[in-house]
Formats: C-alpha cells, sequence, structure tokens
C-alpha cells in the first residue's frame, strides 16, 4: 500500500497513472485505509482508489484522532485538495458517508471540483436524528459493553487490554463525529447519489438508506446487500460488482458529455 508523497491521509493502494476516475474512501468508525486495500483489484481498470486515512488509526495510530466532523472535514479539505487533480467520486461507509457528504459540500462552498458521484454506505441520511443514546463519553467499562453490542469490534480485540488501550481515544473520537453531528440544511447536491444498506443492519433501516433521495437534486439510486452494517466486508464481491456498474456509467463516452 502506497502513501501519498504529499501527505498522510492519501493512502492509494496501487498507483494508477492512467486512471481516468479517482474513487476517494472513507472509513467506518474504527476503520482505517485498509479496508479498501482490495478493492482496486476489483473496480475497472480506469479506476484508482484512493484510501482515506485520517489521523489516529493505523499507520497514523500515535496522532490525535479527530471527534468534531466539521473539523475533520475541514482538514481533510485542505489535506485531499492536491489530490482532486482528475474526475473523482467518493465512497463513505457508516461515518465515512457524513464524511464524504460533507466535504462535497465543502468543496460546493468553496468552488469545486466537485465528485461525479456520491456513493454512502450503511448510514442513515444526515437530516435525520440520531435515535440511539450516545456512547464516546460513557465510561470505560460501559463504553466496551456498548462496542460489543454493535459488533463490530473483534472480541478478541474487546479482550486485550493493551490493544484496546491503543485504539479507545480513536473509537471514541470516532462515535463523537456521529453523536456529535449537527445537520444544516442546505439545497440538495447537483449530483447523482447511490445510498447502499445492509438487508440486516441493525443500526440502519431501510428507510433511513432511502431517505438519502432527499440530498440530491440528480439521479437517485438505492440497493439493499445481504448482510449486516459491515456489508461491504461479508459481501464485497457484491457491493463491489454494483459499484463497477455505476462506475462504469461514469466513465461511458455518453457521461463525458452530459
Amino acid at each position: 500500500m502506497n502513501r501519498s508523497p504529499l501527505n498522510g491521509w492519501a493512502i492509494y493502494p496501487s498507483r494508477n497513472p492512467n486512471a481516468r476516475l479517482r474513487l476517494f474512501c472513507f472509513p467506518y468508525a474504527g476503520g482505517g485505509a485498509t479496508v479498501f486495500s482490495a478493492w482496486a483489484r476489483d473496480l475497472p481498470p480506469e479506476v484508482e482508489v484512493v484510501a482515506v486515512q485520517p489521523p489516529g488509526r493505523e499507520g497514523r495510530l500515535m496522532e490525535t484522532p479527530i471527534g468534531d466532523l466539521a473539523q475533520l472535514v475541514q482538514a481533510m479539505h485542505r489535506e485531499l485538495r492536491p489530490h482532486l487533480d482528475k474526475p473523482f467520486a467518493f465512497y463513505g461507509h457508516s461515518n465515512g458517508g457524513l464524511m464524504a457528504f460533507e466535504l462535497a459540500r465543502t468543496l460546493r462552498r468553496e468552488g469545486g471540483p466537485m465528485p461525479l458521484h456520491l456513493f454512502v454506505g450503511g448510514r442513515p441520511a444526515p437530516q435525520l436524528p440520531l435515535l440511539d443514546p450516545p456512547i464516546h463519553q460513557l465510561p470505560h467499562d460501559e463504553f466496551i459493553a456498548a462496542l460489543r453490542r454493535f459488533a463490530g469490534t473483534p472480541e478478541e480485540i474487546l479482550q486485550n487490554e493493551e490493544i484496546m488501550e491503543l485504539i479507545m481515544p480513536l473509537l471514541r473520537a470516532d462515535f463523537s463525529l456521529g453523536e456529535t453531528y449537527r445537520y444544516l440544511p442546505e439545497p440538495p447536491l447537483d449530483l447523482p447519489i447511490s445510498s447502499y444498506g445492509g438487508v440486516g443492519d441493525m443500526e440502519v433501516d431501510e428507510d433511513e438508506v432511502a431517505a438519502w433521495r432527499e440530498q440530491t437534486s440528480g439521479r437517485f439510486e438505492m440497493k439493499m446487500f445481504p448482510g449486516d452494517h459491515f456489508f461491504i466486508n461479508g459481501n464485497r464481491a457484491l457491493v463491489l460488482a454494483e459499484l463497477s456498474r455505476e462506475l462504469r456509467g461514469l466513465l461511458s463516452p455518453r457521461a463525458a458529455h452530459g
């Protein structure tokens, strides 16, 4: 996996100088760039994957994680801007969906460039209130119990005190991103949005996936996949097949000419 020569925010699993499109991938809570490390092999060869690596995870573990979404997106806008020098799209999963959405709105406010398409997975539409009580400030044992209920952290990790001590700041910051987020109404984005969900996701239901329709004045597609909240891992081949289909549409001559 290749780190960008410019900064640690953009990880290129496989450099592709002949790519016609970059797909920026934004991680879920507790996840990092390695979640997307194998995606390049299964996407169209014209697509270059860029895995976004915020501070506090994987190779940036010793950096302080950012628990405020507005602050994180401001840093992303600054650090990723040099990588937006060819056509691009965004995919964000769970928390990453919020990151991608708010970065797209920031780019619009700043005069672009804009993504050709926004893909979000496993995340309620941003205008919907979160109904679950916040957990990011819970005492240690209660926070661990809450993580266990979400089933996103392997049990062997939850029981390893040394590892948990290392990643606890990141996990708390990541949950803070979503739990302290405040949606501010703006006009819908003038770009296509595709919203993906998991049929067995106990955190995000089908109506919450469908509600992303309100955030675009353009084309909207919704797709439900087998699996739980982490369907991009458990059913990766299905997800990447659908993503490839939509990306090929962006790469077609017809799409290039509007």
